[in-house]
C-alpha cells in the first residue's frame, strides 16, 4: 500500500524575522537526515509576479534557481540546508496565483462562472502545494507561508492549508514558530504574545500542533508547560529555539530538543536510518572552533545604508566565503568597503593592501563604479587576489581595457551607451524587451552550460570539462573585443558552447596569482558540505597571500 504524502505548514507568530525560514530549512535537513525525501516550499504573500524586480537593501537577495526563477532568498536557504537544487514549483507569490486564475478567466477557463477568492484562487493555492508534492516525488512537503498570522495578505494562504488539513487530518501538521520577548525592564520572558498568536491561528480554524519559540534564551520548562496550557499544545511539542551564533547549528539544536522524533511521530512515519548528521556537525563545528582568520574585502555600493541591510543583500556571497573558508581551515574576516569612497578620496584605495582577497560582487547601476574599477586596478597591480562576480567580471574586462590594452573611455554601455569603446554591451534580443519596459524576467536567467579552457586557473579549480552554472545579467563582453582583450594577456577561460558568450576571465597565474571574474554567480551554487571550486581557490589564494 503506497503511503500518503504529508504536509508540514509553517507559520509565523507575534513578529515577521522571527526565523521561519531557519526553522523550515532545518526541519527539512533533520528529516531527511532520517530517511526521507523532503522538498521545501516557499510562498510569498506579495503581489509581484517573482523576486526579479524587487531592491536587494529592502528585501534582501534575489536568488536564481536553475530553471531561472527569481526567488526570495529564503530559497537558498532551503538548498544549502538539503545540499540539492529547488524547482519552480517549490515558489509561489501571490502575483503568481493570481495571475494564473485571471488568465486562466481571460481564456474562458472557469466555464463562464463567478471567478473569486474563494474557492477560485485558494483551489490554485491548493493545487500548486501538491503539485509541488507529485514533481518532487518526495515523502513530506514542507511549507512555508511568509508573513505573520492575523496579516490580511496571507489569509488565504493559511485557509489554503486548512483546508487541506480538513480533507487529510492525519496527513497535514502544523507548526508555528512564534517569538517570546524578554523585556529589559521586567528581565522575564513572556509567554503571552504567543498566546495571542495561537488564538488568532486557532481563529482561522487551525490548531498548531508544534510551536517552535524562538526567543534570546532557552526556553525553560515553566514557560513550556504555561504554553501547553494555554495554547492546547503537549509539553514535549514546544521546541526551544534560543539564539545562535550559527544559522547551521539550529538543525543540531532541534535534534537535541527532540523535534524530529516530535515530527516523526505527529507524520505518523518512520525513520529509515538514524540521524545522519556526522559531515553538518563537523561543518557547523568550524564556526566556533576556526582560530586562524583570513581577511577578505568585498567592495560595493550598498555598504552605506546599515550593516542590517548588508547579510541579506550579498546573503549567498558571505555564506559561499564561509563554507570554502571553514573547509580549508580558517574562519573568514570580512569587510565592507564602500566603492563610493575610493570615488571621494581615491588615496583610500590603499587600504586593499591589508587584505588576502578582494570582492566585487554583482550589481546593477552607475553609483560607485569608478571606485569598483579603482579598486580593481589596485588589486591587479598590486597582486592582491581578486574575484569579480557578474559586474564584478565585467568591469574587471573594463579596467583591463582602460589601462592595459589603452582604449581609453572603454565602458559598459549601461552606464555610458556612448562610449567610444563599449566593452560591455546589451545582450540582442534584450533590447526589444527593454525598449517596451518589459523588464521583469527579462534577462538571462538560470543555469546554462560553459566550456572551460584546460591549463587555467578555472579548469584546475573545478577539474571538469563543462560545467553549469546560474545567471542573472543582461549585459556580455563585446565580442568585437574579444580578440584585443587576449593579445593583450587577458584570458577567456570559459565560454558558452557556441564561444560566443564570455563566461570566465582571468589572467595567467603567471602574471597573478589570482585575478578572476565570472559572468555566472557561482555563490548560488555553494553548499556547506559542497563548497564551491572557484571560491575555495579564491580563499586558498587569500591565505597564501596573507603569509
Amino acid at each position: 500500500m503506497k503511503k500518503s504524502h504529508k504536509y508540514i505548514f509553517v507559520v509565523g507568530g507575534v513578529m515577521s524575522g522571527v526565523g521561519k525560514g531557519i526553522a523550515t530549512a532545518s526541519i527539512g535537513k533533520v528529516l531527511a537526515a532520517r530517511g526521507l525525501s523532503v522538498n521545501l516550499v516557499k510562498i510569498d504573500p506579495y503581489l509581484n509576479v517573482d523576486a526579479g524586480t524587487m531592491n536587494p537593501t529592502e528585501h534582501g537577495e534575489v536568488f536564481v534557481l536553475d530553471s531561472g526563477l527569481e526567488t526570495d532568498q529564503d530559497m537558498g536557504n532551503y538548498e544549502r540546508f538539503l545540499n540539492r537544487d529547488l524547482g519552480p514549483e517549490d515558489y509561489m507569490t501571490s502575483g503568481m496565483v493570481y495571475k494564473t486564475v485571471i488568465d486562466r478567466e481571460r481564456n474562458l477557463g472557469y466555464g463562464g462562472k463567478f471567478v473569486e477568492a474563494i474557492p477560485h484562487v485558494r483551489d490554485e493555492i491548493v493545487e500548486r502545494i501538491k503539485r509541488s508534492a507529485r514533481v518532487g516525488k518526495t515523502d513530506v512537503t514542507v511549507v512555508e507561508i511568509g508573513g505573520t498570522v492575523g496579516d490580511f495578505q496571507n489569509a488565504l494562504y493559511i485557509d489554503a492549508a486548512r483546508v487541506m488539513h480538513l480533507k487529510a487530518p492525519k496527513d497535514v501538521l502544523f507548526v508555528m514558530v512564534s517569538y517570546l520577548p524578554i523585556p529589559s525592564t521586567i528581565g522575564e520572558m513572556k509567554t503571552r504574545p504567543t498566546q495571542h498568536a495561537v488564538q488568532t491561528l486557532n481563529s482561522y480554524g487551525i490548531q498548531p500542533d508544534i510551536i517552535i519559540a524562538r526567543a534570546a534564551l532557552p526556553l525553560d520548562q515553566k514557560r513550556k508547560e504555561k504554553l501547553a496550557i494555554w495554547c492546547n499544545v503537549q509539553a514535549d511539542h514546544i521546541i526551544s529555539a534560543p539564539d545562535v551564533d550559527s544559522i547551521y547549528d539550529v538543525p543540531l539544536n532541534f535534534e537535541r530538543d527532540g523535534l524530529t522524533d516530535v515530527l516523526l511521530r505527529a507524520l505518523g512515519r518512520k525513520a529509515s536510518r538514524e540521524s545522519d548528521m556526522n559531515e553538518w556537525k563537523k561543518f557547523a563545528a568550524h564556526a566556533h572552533n576556526g582560530k586562524a582568520t583570513v581577511k577578505i574585502g568585498i567592495v560595493g555600493k550598498y555598504f552605506d545604508t546599515g550593516d542590517f541591510v548588508l547579510s541579506d543583500a550579498y546573503l549567498s556571497v558571505i555564506e559561499a566565503i564561509k563554507f570554502s573558508a571553514y573547509h580549508l581551515g580558517m574562519k573568514p574576516e570580512i569587510h565592507w568597503l564602500s566603492s563610493k569612497e575610493y570615488e571621494k578620496h581615491p588615496e583610500k584605495v590603499s587600504e586593499l593592501a591589508d587584505y588576502g582577497g578582494i570582492i566585487v560582487p554583482g550589481g546593477f547601476g552607475e553609483t560607485g563604479i569608478e571606485g569598483k574599477i579603482a579598486a580593481i586596478r589596485y588589486a591587479r597591480e598590486n597582486r592582491i587576489p581578486y574575484f569579480g562576480l557578474c559586474y564584478g567580471m565585467q568591469l574587471m574586462t573594463v579596467e583591463y581595457a582602460r589601462h592595459v590594452v589603452g582604449l581609453e573611455g572603454a565602458h559598459t554601455t549601461e552606464i555610458n551607451p556612448k562610449a567610444p569603446h563599449p566593452l560591455i554591451d546589451i545582450l540582442p534580443e534584450q533590447k526589444a524587451k527593454l525598449a517596451k519596459k518589459d523588464y521583469g524576467g527579462s534577462m538571462r536567467l538560470g543555469a546554462y552550460p560553459c566550456l572551460l579552457e584546460k591549463g587555467t586557473i578555472a579548469h584546475a579549480a573545478y577539474k571538469e570539462d563543462q560545467i553549469s552554472e546560474r545567471h542573472r545579467h543582461r549585459f556580455e563582453v563585446n565580442p568585437d573585443y574579444i580578440e584585443q582583450l587576449e593579445k593583450a594577456g587577458l584570458m577567456f577561460s570559459g565560454r558558452s558552447p557556441s564561444g560566443t558568450l564570455m563566461e570566465i576571465a582571468e589572467l595567467p597565474k603567471s602574471v597573478h596569482p589570482f585575478m578572476l571574474g565570472t559572468q555566472f554567480h557561482p555563490e548560488l551554487k555553494a553548499r556547506p558540505l559542497a563548497p564551491h571550486p572557484l571560491f575555495s581557490a579564491f580563499i586558498k589564494a587569500a591565505i597564501e597571500h596573507e603569509k
